[in-house]
Formats: structure tokens, C-alpha cells, sequence
């Protein structure tokens, strides 16, 4: 019999699928190698170092998206960095060993709550804490301010490649918002995906699917405007399609909720429209879909409506999260904050007292890089980037796989064009070897080996795999130990009292009897969206080893259970919409769902009052109509 791999090790041997970006491959190509070499002829090399780390750093926060997106997901990490450098160098010229530690620790800890906000905050706290660490430890003649702007400028000048450079193939219609539309366009593919799955096993992938494509056009279009006007017409036009796309996928879900098949044609008009979206074409006669149930029925109003938005070009302002300060400040002083913010600041902590200790111990030789283990670790305690066992296992890996690779390249390369030539090759790489943590673990090794030795100092591969294997036991270790003050699986709690509670921020909207349905679709989209992040935290964790896996059991199927309930308000909208009460079976499941989570324990939901209002004259109320389901712990009300 065989056995099954664990779920930690089945992670880390898992890559990530998807076209290659090829323009981010021309970009990576184009970044730290020329900042380099330009340095090198101006003989300063040291900042071209700086510079093609700071275009290094740019290049791994170049994800697929619009360019506007981009100036937030690469300037605002990279601003971070440049502080980082000026305070870290600062401190290292003038602190005592002592006090540096206890300053990276504290950074640590404001670091890692910033990284509970997102993706770009996990960016803006991972750059600040290596900046801090190259600032400290690197040894550079220029001071901090001159390190700061030569990070700027190779960031900034990645960034403008971004701003600036076509995307193959996506010149139509002005390549500005090539992104924007892309996204925009797979929003109705999506659609017409999840129309197709109807009544099919695989209509809760597509459902999941059609969520993924709304979060990822609402991130396109949310960037700044970078034009001196708010809007041009093609961003209107943008606007007004995304705008139309969500009463499409409202009608979709219902459909699908509803589990009955429907015709083939059915999911025609929202190819048409995907198709015009990325051609910036006319949208032409869209196929209607029969009027014989209320979802089609609303099907088809949303494709009349897309329609006449398309020629409009005018669709209001749905596209950010509405998502107050407050609510940032308060996930930063979280269970999440506090429990990311605690382990990092260990770490980060441990790792610079341990690397320092070290250093004046002499015991790294005369050419050391203790600021290499701290920076370490800071990549492998984050939680995004997969679980804790499986970064370990990749980073371990990948660092002993590149720093072989330049070891070989090294003996065999002239300098310093060799070394130029190999920082270019390496940040073209970035793009593609970004499906996997090991591989772009390997490439950045061979970046960074690379910087060094184009700084001025000998060649450190048996340097680098010792400080990487030295953080990866470091973060191997603190990442199981209990955080003072927190229970395990805090993180995951909050993440499923967030989504609970737009859930219910939804459901009593919808039971209400709003009629502001603009409202209703941004209030639909943040409780799929906090769903679908607390679905891939607890992918995460459940992919942990044992003694962290543990604290996600059944926390899946209160997500699943909450992912059932928005689906059922999602019908139950769009039935209202049409006949103005529930039927008898909107009224069962949502007391059963109700019910069930209930029983579950994590978190509450309740019924409001309008549920006894809208209930169909068909229809029983069930006797817990208006009261609070859940237990104590946790409700929200």
C-alpha cells in the first residue's frame, strides 16, 4: 500500500502553473545588470550594488497586474527598504552590538504587524528589516543617505520599465491599461465559466475561480492615477465593464446555487463581452439567455445593462475595498499582528544577536556577511510564502543549488563583466523561477553572490549556504514555539471572524431590503474576498507540520460553511430582486446554514429581523427567526 506524502512535503515539492511573463523577464533583464555596469564604469561600484539590489527587490514584487497597481506593489516596499538602509546604517556606525540587536528586534516586531495587512504590507515589512540588516552589517564607503537613493533608483527604474515598456500583443486600445483590461476581461470569462459548471461537480472550483478574477481586476483598477486629469475615457470605460461584470456574476452564482443546468448559449454573451473588453472592440448582439426563473431572468436584465454600460462608458466607482483606517490599524494590533509581529521579532532577533555574536567571535573569517543570516531569516518566517517546513526545505535547497551554480560561474567568468553579465541573466531569470520558492531562492543566490564579488570581496558560496542553513534552523525553531500571550491558531480565528463578519455585514443588507444594490455588490465582494484570504491561510496552515497543522482542524469546514451561506444570500438577492419574499427552500437553507455554523463554534451569524419579513407566505420561519446564532466566543453582532 502506499503511502500518502505529507501535506508539508507535498507543498514543497509543488510549482506553481501559468504563462511565462515575458515582459517581466525583459524587465528583469534590463534592471540590475545595466545600474550595475553603468556604476562600475562610473567607478562606484558599491552603489551599483545597492542600486541592483534595490531594481532586485522591484523585479520580485513584479507581479502580473495593471501598471498602475504596480506603482503601490513596488514604490511603497521600496521605500521601506531605503529607510531601512538609512536607519540600519545609521545604527551600525554608532550603536553598540547590544543596542543594534535590540533595535532590529523592535523593528521585527513593527515589521511583522505591518505584513498581517496584505501581500504589500508583507513587502513593505520584509524590505524595511533587510534594509535594516545590509544597512547595518554590509561594508559600503557611502553613508546612509547615498545607500537609501541608490535602492530608490534601482527600484524607481524598474518601476518606469514597468510604466513605460508595451506588453507584447496588447497594443490595442492604448497598452496603459493592458492590465486593467486583462483583468477586467477574465471577470467575464469567469462568468461564463461558472455558467458552464452549472449544475456540475465542478461548479464550486468555477465559483472559486470567478472570485480569484473579481479580486484581481478590483487590485488592477485600484492603483493611482497617474494622469494629471482623474480619468480618462478608456479608465471610465474600464470602470463602467468592471461595474457591469458584478451583477453578471451575481446572477452566475445564483444559478449555480440553484444546481439546475442551463442552456449551452446561456454562457455565450459573457464571452462576447470578455472578448470586446480586450480588444476595446463593440460588444455587438449578445445572445439572451430564456427568462423562465428569476436568476435568468437577472441574467439576462445584467447583460442588457452590460451592454448599455459598454456604449455609456460610465460605471460609478465599485472598484476599491471599502475598507476604513481603522480596520487597518486594527488587524495590525490583531491576533494576527501580534502573533506575525511577535515570531518575526524573534527571528529577526535571535538571527542578528546569534550572526553578531559570530562576527566578534571572529569565527566567519576575515570576509564575514553576518547581515546575511537576519535577512534570512526574515524570508523564511514569512507565512506567505508557503508553510514553515516546506520555505525551509526550498530555501535550504535553493540556496545550496545557486551558490554551487556561482561557484562554478566564478571560476570561469571574467570580471567584472562576467559578473554584470550574470546579474542580468540572474533578474531575467526572477520572473520564471518565481513558480517555485527553491528555484527563485537558487536564482537570487546567484544574484546576490554575484553582487558581492562585484563589490570588491572574494567569492562567499560556502558563506552563504552556512548563514542560509544556520536562519533555516533558527526559524525552524522559533516557528514552533508558543507565542506569550497567544493561542495557537489565533491567526486563523481572526482571519475567520473577518470573514464571518462581512458575511454578516452582507446578509443583513440583503434581509434588510436595501435597495442600494451598488451597496449590496461591494458588500458581496468583501465577503467573498475575506473568504478566499481565509481559505489560503488555512490551506497554509493545514499544510504545516504536525504540532502547527493541528490548530486549523475543522476550521475548513466553518470556511466552507460560511462560503455556503454568501452563496445562498447571493440567491436570495437576486430572488428578491425578482418576486420580493423568499421561497421556502431560501428560508431552509439559510436557517440550516445558520444552524451549522453554529454547531461549529468559531464564529456566529445571525438572522436578522427583515428574515422574517421576507419569507414567503409559502414558507416556515423557523423559531430562532431574529436571534443570534453561535456561541459567546466569538459572536459577532
Amino acid at each position: 500500500m502506499t503511502r500518502a506524502v505529507p501535506p508539508w512535503l507535498a507543498h514543497a515539492l509543488r510549482a506553481q502553473r501559468g504563462p511565462v511573463q515575458w515582459s517581466a523577464v525583459a524587465r528583469g533583464a534590463l534592471g540590475g545588470g545595466p545600474l550595475l555596469l553603468a556604476a562600475v564604469l562610473a567607478g562606484r561600484p558599491t552603489l551599483g550594488v545597492v542600486a541592483a539590489i534595490g531594481a532586485m527587490f522591484a523585479g520580485i514584487n513584479d507581479r502580473p497586474g495593471s501598471r498602475r497597481a504596480s506603482v503601490g506593489r513596488v514604490g511603497g516596499p521600496a521605500l521601506a527598504g531605503a529607510a531601512g538602509l538609512v536607519v540600519g546604517t545609521h545604527a551600525g556606525d554608532h550603536v553598540s552590538a547590544v543596542l543594534l540587536t535590540l533595535l532590529l528586534t523592535g523593528l521585527g516586531l513593527a515589521a511583522g504587524a505591518v505584513s498581517a495587512l496584505g501581500p504589500v504590507g508583507s513587502s513593505v515589512g520584509t524590505q524595511l528589516l533587510v534594509g535594516a540588516a545590509v544597512g547595518a552589517g554590509m561594508p559600503l564607503p557611502e553613508p546612509g543617505w547615498q545607500r537609501a537613493l541608490a535602492f530608490l533608483a534601482g527600484a524607481g527604474w524598474l518601476l518606469l520599465l514597468r510604466l513605460a515598456l508595451p506588453t507584447p500583443g496588447a497594443l490595442a486600445g492604448g497598452f496603459r491599461f493592458d492590465g486593467e483590461r486583462n483583468a477586467v476581461a477574465g471577470v467575464y470569462d469567469a462568468v461564463a465559466g461558472l455558467l458552464d459548471a452549472t449544475g456540475s461537480d465542478t461548479a464550486t472550483a468555477r465559483r472559486a475561480a470567478l472570485t480569484a478574477a473579481l479580486d484581481h481586476a478590483q487590485d488592477a483598477l485600484a492603483g493611482p492615477r497617474l494622469r494629471r486629469y482623474a480619468s480618462s475615457a478608456a479608465e471610465r470605460r474600464l470602470h463602467a465593464q468592471y461595474a457591469a461584470a458584478l451583477p453578471l456574476a451575481e446572477a452566475a452564482t445564483a444559478l449555480a446555487w440553484a444546481g439546475e443546468p442551463v442552456p449551452a448559449r446561456t454562457a455565450e454573451g459573457p464571452r462576447r463581452l470578455a472578448a470586446a473588453v480586450r480588444g476595446s472592440t463593440p460588444t455587438g448582439p449578445l445572445p439572451a439567455p430564456s427568462r423562465t426563473v428569476p436568476a435568468l431572468r437577472a441574467l439576462d436584465d445584467a447583460l442588457l445593462r452590460a451592454a448599455e454600460a459598454f456604449d455609456r462608458g460610465d460605471g460609478g466607482d465599485l472598484h476599491g475595498r471599502r475598507r476604513s483606517r481603522a480596520a487597518g490599524v486594527r488587524t495590525v494590533l490583531g491576533a494576527r499582528g501580534r502573533e506575525y509581529g511577535l515570531r518575526v521579532a524573534l527571528c529577526f532577533g535571535v538571527s542578528a544577536a546569534l550572526a553578531q555574536a559570530l562576527h566578534h567571535a571572529r569565527w566567519y573569517g576575515q570576509h564575514d556577511h553576518w547581515y546575511w543570516l537576519p535577512a534570512t531569516a526574515v524570508f523564511l518566517v514569512k507565512p506567505d510564502l508557503g508553510p514553515l517546513a516546506s520555505r525551509v526545505l526550498s530555501r535550504a535547497a535553493g540556496t545550496v543549488l545557486g551558490a554551487l551554480l556561482f561557484a562554478g560561474f566564478a571560476a570561469v567568468l571574467p570580471r567584472p563583466e562576467g559578473l554584470v553579465a550574470l546579474v542580468a541573466v540572474s533578474g531575467a531569470l526572477i520572473p520564471v523561477a518565481a513558480r517555485h520558492f527553491a528555484a527563485q531562492t537558487a536564482v537570487v543566490t546567484v544574484l546576490v553572490l554575484a553582487l558581492v564579488m562585484a563589490g570588491g570581496e572574494p567569492q562567499a558560496s560556502l558563506g552563504r549556504i552556512g548563514e542560509t542553513l544556520l536562519a533555516c534552523a533558527v526559524v525552524l525553531v522559533v516557528g514552533h514555539i508558543p507565542m506569550p500571550g497567544q493561542r495557537g491558531g489565533d491567526a486563523i480565528r481572526a482571519r475567520l471572524a473577518e470573514a464571518a463578519g462581512a458575511a454578516q455585514a452582507y446578509l443583513d443588507h440583503v434581509l434588510g431590503g436595501s435597495e442600494d444594490r451598488a451597496g449590496r455588490w461591494a458588500l458581496r465582494r468583501e465577503a467573498y474576498r475575506t473568504l478566499a484570504e481565509a481559505r489560503a491561510a488555512l490551506a497554509l496552515a493545514s499544510a504545516e507540520l504536525p504540532p502547527l497543522a493541528r490548530h486549523a482542524d475543522g476550521a475548513d469546514e466553518t470556511a466552507a460553511t460560511l462560503e455556503l451561506l454568501v452563496d445562498t444570500v447571493t440567491a436570495c438577492a437576486v430572488h428578491l430582486d425578482d418576486t420580493g419574499r423568499l421561497d421556502p427552500r431560501h428560508v431552509r437553507r439559510l436557517a440550516e446554514l445558520a444552524d451549522r455554523v453554529r454547531a461549529r463554534g468559531d464564529v456566529a451569524v445571525r438572522l436578522t429581523a427583515g428574515f422574517r419579513r421576507t419569507a414567503g407566505a409559502g414558507g416556515t420561519t423557523p423559531d430562532t427567526d431574529g436571534a443570534e446564532f453561535g456561541t459567546e466566543r466569538g459572536r459577532l453582532v
